[in-house]
């Protein structure tokens, strides 16, 4: 999708209902669906921020950046995921969290950044986090300076997020699960599962209504 067509729709993106967990369950691992929110609230979570960056290539095309993080020893190595992190004791609020995260790991600027809502909260049961998405507009093609937290950026183009054939499903093992299927989104040859997938069913069922 053309940039500037994509903004033509920011003032309907911020006004339309979230698809919730509904949407987000449609690319929820089985281990993430036995998880109320008293069983959540009950753990005591971590609160966490990412951020969904929409921006224009240099054809002007709609991307939405996703990252591939770097190899360390925790439940989220080498795994697909937006940029954001946890909430310092300093950070004025999860929004703020996002960006600043964005800023460390991307070198894209905060204050270059429109906030244009908050999405719905996604737990995540190994690492005990609650992560509340943001979608941001970048208005220009960014150049990107990444930390040594990111191995790769993935640049993803609109169109593909919105396409029903990045839909599919993968065997996978972890450290916290065995031989479990997982609906995912593949996307630049990569697989994306997990609670990234689950924001990104969100963000697609919303873009949908526009």
């Amino acid at each position: 999708m053309d940039f500037n067509s994509f903004l033509l729709h920011i003032s309907q993106l911020k006004k339309l209902p979230l698809g919730g967990l509904t949407s987000q369950f449609k690319m929820a691992p089985e281990i993430r669906r036995h998880y109320s929110l008293k069983n959540i609230k009950d753990k005591n979570p971590k609160e966490s921020a990412v951020l969904a960056m929409f921006y224009p290539d240099i054809n002007n095309e709609t991307k939405i950046l996703l990252m591939l993080r770097a190899s360390y020893n925790g439940v989220h190595s080498a795994q697909i995921s937006f940029p954001g992190g946890k909430k310092e004791t300093d950070d004025a609020n999860l929004q703020f969290t996002a960006l600043r995260e964005t800023e460390e790991e991307i070198g894209v600027l905060k204050t270059d950044i429109t906030i244009i809502r908050e999405l719905t909260k996604t737990y995540i049961p190994p690492s005990n986090f609650w992560v509340t998405p943001f979608i941001g507009i970048l208005s220009k093609t960014p150049i990107f300076k990444t930390n040594v937290e990111v191995e790769k950026l993935i640049e993803v183009s609109l169109t593909d997020i919105l396409d029903e054939n990045s839909l599919s499903s993968k065997n996978l093992t972890t450290s916290y699960m065995q031989n479990i299927d997982v609906p995912c989104f593949k996307l630049n040859n990569y697989i994306v599962w997990g609670a990234t997938a689950m924001m990104l069913s969100e963000i697609k069922d919303l873009l949908k209504l526009v």
